[in-house]
């Protein structure tokens, strides 16, 4: 049994990111869609509006006794309640990258984008570029993209766009015949030995692609440049400090905007105009004028497509106003785009204080890249760290803290107040915010439910 010929499916942990942009999928495909959840969110309530019958539940009693196929998602442990239940039925269970890998196989065009950073963004310019070419592609992205306010996008032609999770190398479960690979880095060293074991998986996904495919590279990421083994594919290369196919050159701030020069193949193009912020978006938007050009896209609905975009939930997010600060929301919680996300920040708002809260994401992660953590926040000015997010199946070292951090950024002269919580967080602000503040709040746990609940906003 798989998702084709499933007609009534049931979801596990239907209200992660990744599991409920594939359901709205599934619905606009006639599938019958049952799932539960842990806790209540917008999206459940999405979902449901949609057609979805979902509840918050475990119980084992919930599942349709008619189900055909069980998705879970990659969060969800073996010994789920539910998921025990449905191995004693003997109804057939794939993890949401099977799936995922189950749908993309069907797209004549199929378009999947991986790398450590900068993948949720790439995807949403993407499909938004491809939508603006009049191609109509079903789209997974692992946020809500502002334009068309979901993680998901169901088009009628075979065309398909996916971001790519590489954590325990999901991604090789889908065999795109587009691969568009961001940078490699070391992160998930849960999973993944070192950045030797990183690279051989990635070259391994690679390897599936045919040769009338295409694979797009980001010619300033080290691995990718020199050392990535290259498959026999079309390649195409991308970047800014290093010459590429397609090169971003002559980079300009203006009132909270940036410009950039576009060029292939050392001849110039044109001007873009983005309203996204930082050096790593105009990054994003090369790797996404590569796609273009590849399949033919007209150089006006590229430009255009790419100045229209208006960004993505928790990727660099104005939220809202609160005691006369700005609160921008950011997914950061790797060093290098944490890094990159605060250079954004003082080249948007350099006249304005920067008060920065990094809540760190994983304890494994946090010990593995500690170093990397506290060089990247030594260039905040204002730094306030709580406790580091837990999560759950996946903390193997819980022997370091955010004290820890803390206490290393202010050896190395840079101040830093440690937070126990989120409510200690919240006092610790409003003691320190004046009004024209820019409070930056940036992780992968729920550091967003404080700038949400500060500006009173709803996810």
């Amino acid at each position: 049994m798989d998702i084709h010929s499933a007609k009534k499916i049931y979801c596990i942990g239907i209200g992660g990111i990744g599991l409920s942009a594939l359901a709205q999928i599934l619905l606009t495909r006639g599938k019958e869609v049952y799932g539960s959840d842990a806790t209540h969110s917008a999206v459940i309530e999405k979902l449901q509006s949609a057609g979805a019958k979902v509840k918050i539940t475990e119980d084992p009693k919930d599942i349709p006794k008619d189900t055909d196929l069980i998705i879970y998602s990659a969060a969800v442990p073996e010994d789920h309640k539910q998921r025990q239940k449905a191995r004693q039925a003997l109804i057939p269970e794939i993890v949401y990258p099977q799936a995922l890998g189950q749908l993309l196989r069907r797209a004549e065009l199929s378009i999947a984008v991986s790398g450590t950073n900068g993948k949720t963004t790439t995807t949403a310019m993407i499909g938004l570029l491809l939508e603006a070419a009049g191609l109509d592609p079903t789209v997974i992205v692992g946020s809500v993209v502002k334009q068309w306010g979901s993680n998901a996008r169901a088009g009628k032609n075979n065309v398909m766009v996916v971001e790519a999770c590489e954590h325990k190398a999901h991604m090789l479960h889908l065999q795109p015949n587009v691969i568009v690979l961001t940078n490699i880095e070391e992160d998930h060293l849960d999973f993944y030995k070192n950045i030797q074991h990183i690279q051989a998986t990635f070259e391994k996904y690679i390897k599936v692609l045919p040769q009338h495919g295409w694979l797009f590279l980001n010619n300033d990421d080290e691995i990718s440049r020199e050392k990535l083994k290259r498959p026999q594919t079309q390649i195409r290369t991308f970047g800014i400090d290093r010459a590429a196919d397609t090169q971003g050159k002559n980079i300009v701030y203006l009132d909270g905007k940036q410009n950039f020069e576009w060029w292939f193949q050392e001849k110039y193009i044109d001007d873009i105009d983005l309203q996204v912020p930082g050096k790593f978006n105009v990054a994003n938007a090369l790797a996404s004028i590569s796609v273009g050009t590849a399949l033919g896209i007209e150089t006006d609905v590229i430009k255009k497509s790419l100045e229209n975009f208006a960004g993505t939930w928790r990727r660099f997010e104005t939220v809202g106003q609160w005691q006369g600060a700005r609160i921008i929301s950011d997914y950061a919680h790797h060093p290098t785009a944490l890094e990159q996300t605060l250079r954004a920040t003082k080249e948007m708002y350099g006249d304005r204080r920067v008060i920065t809260v990094f809540q760190p994401h994983q304890h494994n992660r946090t010990k593995k890249l500690f170093t990397g953590f506290v060089e990247s926040l030594l260039k905040a000015d204002n730094l306030i760290i709580p406790e580091i997010f837990h999560v759950e199946g996946r903390e193997d070292d819980s022997d370091v803290s955010s004290k820890d951090l803390v206490e290393a950024i202010t050896k190395k002269g840079t101040p830093a107040v440690y937070a126990a919580d989120l409510s200690q967080t919240e006092k610790i602000l409003k003691k320190t915010v004046q009004a024209g503040d820019v409070i930056l709040m940036m992780g992968a746990g729920d550091i967003y439910t404080l700038a949400e609940k500060l500006c009173q906003k709803k996810s």
